[in-house]
């Protein structure tokens, strides 16, 4: 079956939805440690969560990347993810989706999360034909991620590791087989419409 052009692809449950994110090891291990983003992750900033392991290895480079050798698996609620989408904006301007220009950076300066739609990458992290989500929160949203909608946060970067040299070593079925189990995600229509270009 092909894949569609945008789609949200995650390990979920019924109640929650896995995301990725990576941290210096000071951020990352503080997480994992106390189940909670410590005092030196700076809520004032955009934060990106991206539901595909394999776009955050790419953005990481397998862990390899200064700042982000701490590679968290965080799985938050699902309804936290819901209100995030509904309340996104698309980080860039489309024709088509807002009226104009001026209109998209009016909503954009005032929504709480945004939204790229970037190639999903395979197990050497070259890019796909089709797109996943990434999610930005600023804001009222930064806040409820760390606060309300976080459940458990785990160090996936030993996986990383394991996935990354069997990948190098050219044993792509080993690898594929550990990769985490991603399907498609059941966002409710009324939380995508607006950020399908």
């Amino acid at each position: 079956m092909e894949e569609p052009q945008r789609r949200i692809r995650a390990a979920h449950s019924e109640s929650t939805i896995t995301v990725y994110q990576a941290y210096s090891p000071e951020i990352g291990l503080s997480a994992v440690r106390d189940g909670r983003f410590p005092a030196a992750w700076k809520r004032d900033r955009m934060t990106w969560i991206k539901p595909s392991f394999l776009w955050m290895m790419y953005r990481c480079g397998w862990g390899a990347k200064a700042g982000q050798e701490t590679v968290l698996a965080v799985e938050i609620k699902r309804d936290g993810f819901e209100w995030a989408l509904r309340h996104a904006c698309l980080s860039s301007y489309v024709r088509g989706v807002h009226p104009d220009r001026a209109a998209w950076q009016r909503q954009l300066k005032r929504a709480p999360a945004r939204v790229q739609w970037d190639p999903e990458r395979d197990p050497h992290l070259r890019p796909l034909p089709y797109r996943s989500l990434q999610l930005g929160l600023c804001g009222e949203a930064v806040e409820r991620y760390a606060d309300e909608w976080t459940v458990a946060i785990r160090d996936v970067t030993p996986l990383t590791h394991e996935v990354h040299a069997l990948v190098r070593g050219g044993d792509l079925a080993s690898a594929t087989r550990l990769l985490p189990q991603e399907r498609p995600y059941p966002a409710p229509a009324e939380s995508l419409a607006h950020l399908l270009p």
